[in-house]
């Protein structure tokens, strides 16, 4: 599956110098990464966390089906 994640450069970096170092790829690195990260976890938590919910309108232009222009929107907030 295909998808866009945000990283900060300095641990993008590092993950792409892991992967020279190892002779992998990138995203075998980051794979890697979230797998030893998720087996740590516990599997289910006891109580739900609360999501904060806001009423009323959406902004004008705003489209929560565009990810790209709802960042746009949120940094120039």
């Amino acid at each position: 599956m295909r998808t866009t994640i945000r990283l900060d450069d300095q641990l993008l970096t590092a993950a792409k110098r892991r992967a020279v170092e190892t002779g992998s790829t990138l995203t075998a690195v980051i794979e890697g990464a979230l797998r030893r990260e998720l087996a740590e976890q516990p599997v289910g938590r006891s109580d739900p966390a609360p999501l904060p919910t806001v009423k009323g309108p959406l902004r004008p232009g705003v489209d929560l089906d565009d990810t790209a222009g709802l960042l746009e929107v949120m940094q120039r907030s």
